[in-house]
């Protein structure tokens, strides 16, 4: 008897974030990939799996495409018996994040390697590294009962590691019967530079300005802090980070050749919240370790024309404290998303640099694809099927992609 294979989007058919994607067979068997906290809910409130998701059925296995909240972040509500599976850098990055922001992740996970299948349950599944801004991001190839699904993750073909979307592009995987992909950035204007340009504009902006320079980004953001180092080390001067960035660079240095702490031009501030933060998290050790590598924030108030300063609102009572005032002969740059200065840490970081009047200015790209680009993918990729997940903008008649299958959250498709 022939096994029909499904198609379940349970969330982000038509929002972007909280990816919850299934694959069934008629067998019963089932590959969840993703299992995302949705990103436009409070930070603090409590959310669920989606119903239709149904725990009480058997799951072959968990995939988890990369180490972002809207991915991921719904992991501990999985039974502790499931398997899941992900890339080696991410599920460090998943320990790390939830033992330092959230709860401790108390499960174990297995890890693939790229370009390598594995098998769970029926299901083949072949891994490949792609380019976003979370390191160690993949997009997934699972093949069973005959069909093939390619699910994008999220990706982009800008940053540090295009090459390896551009390369998928000339190569691309034959006979792909759904192409699950995701379309954060279609009907938006968020810029799409590479992180080579992005550098040139920091090279700039720190040439030019007398004073320091403060810098807002995310600290798991790798492809970043590489544009930031490699920016500072033209131009002369030192990047300064938190512990928590400094770890997860630590952390990362063992999969690919990044800076960390030790390394020239890269500097640790240790703060007294912070490392009163990581005692209370019984983590102490790691401030300690960071002191060789270390300069305190009252050092932050001398030579000013040297540092490319870190920050977070987090920090913002230290540095004040120390002496770390910014002034007009300064300026800061807003590197994430600019929708997020409208939230709390956000609103508290701009509030800190326009009560002394120092400039801002924002530099940033984003860590998905454009539009045109997601289009040109799609082109490539050439699948019988294009679902859209992770975006607000999809529509039927979009004349650049390949014909449009739009599901509701729930609603399966028989591939």
């Amino acid at each position: 008897m022939t096994r029909q294979v499904g198609l379940t989007v349970h969330r982000s058919a038509s929002a972007i974030g909280g990816n919850c994607i299934e694959i069934s067979t008629s067998q019963g068997d089932r590959l969840i990939l993703d299992v995302g906290k949705p990103l436009d809910v409070p930070e603090d409130s409590e959310v669920k799996l989606p119903d239709t998701l149904g725990l009480y059925r058997p799951i072959s296995g968990v995939l988890l495409s990369h180490a972002h909240q809207d991915h991921y972040g719904l992991l501990q509500a999985l039974p502790k018996n499931l398997p899941v599976f992900c890339g080696e850098a991410t599920a460090k990055l998943i320990k790390l994040s939830s033992e330092i922001m959230h709860e401790p992740i108390d499960r174990s996970f297995s890890t693939w390697k790229s370009d390598q299948p594995f098998v769970v349950g029926p299901f083949k599944v072949t891994p490949l590294l792609t380019d976003h801004s979370a390191f160690d991001a993949y997009m997934l190839l699972v093949e069973v009962a005959g069909k093939r699904i390619l699910y994008s993750g999220d990706f982009r073909n800008h940053g540090r590691k295009a090459t390896l979307v551009e390369r998928l592009m000339r190569n691309p995987p034959t006979d792909i019967d759904v192409l699950v992909m995701e379309g954060t950035n279609l009907g938006s204007d968020k810029p799409c530079k590479s992180e080579s340009d992005l550098e040139e504009d920091f090279v700039g902006l720190f040439n030019r300005t007398p004073g320091r320079v403060f810098v807002a980004w995310s600290g798991q953001n790798a492809d970043r802090t590489v544009t930031l180092y490699r920016a500072c080390k033209k131009t002369g001067r030192t990047l300064v980070v938190d512990t928590y960035t400094a770890e997860v660079l630590e952390l990362l240095g063992e999969h690919a050749k990044i800076p960390r702490p030790g390394w020239p031009n890269l500097k640790v501030v240790v703060t007294k919240n912070l490392s009163r933060f990581y005692r209370r998290r019984g983590r102490e050790e790691v401030t300690e370790r960071m002191v060789k590598y270390g300069i305190s924030a009252n050092k932050l108030a001398m030579t000013p024309d040297k540092w490319v300063v870190m920050t977070r609102s987090s920090l913002i009572e230290d540095y004040a404290a120390a002496g770390v005032t910014p002034d007009p002969n300064e300026v800061w740059s807003w590197s994430m998303w600019s929708g997020y200065l409208d939230k709390g840490h956000g609103q508290k970081i701009k509030d800190w640099f326009e009560k002394s009047k120092t400039p801002s200015t924002h530099i940033h790209t984003s860590g998905h694809a454009s539009s045109a680009n997601l289009g040109e993918f799609a082109r490539y990729i050439n699948a019988k099927k294009l679902i859209p997940v992770h975006g607000a903008a999809w529509r039927y008649d979009m004349d650049d992609f390949p014909s449009i299958t739009k599901i509701r959250d729930g609603e399966q498709l028989i591939i």
